[in-house]
């Protein structure tokens, strides 16, 4: 009799240790999800990929890359993993001038990046998430179209070994031309402020704003203003007034194999 009580006593509190455990685990995932702002609707459900499309047919970085959710997040890398073949993952919808605001938490070495008024093909405003060796986070690219951009910084792993396979810090510095008579602009950020403004290892929020053809595009990084650009181009025989949103998963043998890149929280108010 003894031992019956004393199993139902351990039973009992085994049962209650899974309930708070579980109730933890939920608490966490609800602290994860970020509450919408006034005005914004939620593109990503935080389960699977509804609303979003791979490139439909094959591209310069490749046929799409693998995408799929992981633990709350979209998450990307190539497919298979150091082949060399990426993509892009888009959304089903199209937009115009809008606020856009998401966080991401790449590993180190991808280069990756937020589209803006994308096609199918991913020609583009990027804003760039190269998050690796000469890279920049939160200028803009314009892909597929004419390589220009307003790129005036480059950020750079500062490692613990000669290898450079422990990082220990990034830094930023000004982008240096890479050809004859190549003008750079001036940052838009106090460079030695970097390491304040993102968190390597964490999720970041990032903000792109958009508006106007030609548009005036600014973004931001954990509140903190990286850049304000207008295009000197319409790109009319390309883009449209609306386009897609999309995240890369850049193609070729420069992306680490196995790294991913991760977006959640994914939210939109159309202006």
């Amino acid at each position: 009799m003894r031992q019956s009580r004393l199993a139902a006593v351990v039973l009992t509190a085994s049962l209650t240790a899974l309930t708070v455990s579980a109730a933890t685990l939920a608490l966490r995932a609800a602290d994860d999800q970020t509450k919408l702002e006034p005005g914004y609707r939620s593109l990503f459900n935080g389960k699977d990929l509804t609303g979003w499309h791979k490139n439909p047919e094959k591209i310069g970085h490749g046929t799409g890359g693998s995408w799929y959710v992981e633990n709350g997040a979209i998450t990307g890398e190539q497919d298979p993993p150091g082949s060399g073949n990426g993509g892009i993952l888009l959304t089903d919808d199209s937009f115009g001038d809008f606020d856009v605001i998401f966080e991401t938490n790449p590993d180190w070495g991808p280069c990756s990046g937020f589209f803006m008024r994308s096609t199918d093909k991913g020609q583009c405003y990027q804003m760039m998430v190269d998050y690796h060796d000469a890279g920049n986070i939160g200028e803009i690219y314009r892909e597929g179209l004419d390589g220009g951009g307003n790129r005036t910084f480059q950020i750079d792993g500062v490692y613990a070994d000669v290898d450079k396979k422990v990082l220990k810090d990034i830094v930023a510095t000004k982008s240096k031309p890479k050809k004859e008579g190549e003008t750079i602009g001036e940052p838009q950020i106090n460079l030695a402020d970097w390491s304040k403004i993102w968190k390597h290892g964490q999720w970041n929020t990032l903000r792109c704003k958009v508006v106007g053809n030609p548009p005036t595009i600014t973004t931001w990084i954990n509140g903190a203003k990286i850049t304000e650009y207008t295009s000197d181009r319409k790109f009319e025989d390309v883009l449209r007034d609306k386009g897609h949103l999309a995240v890369q998963v850049h193609g070729g043998m420069g992306w680490p194999k196995g790294a991913k890149v991760r977006f959640r929280n994914i939210r939109i108010k159309e202006l």
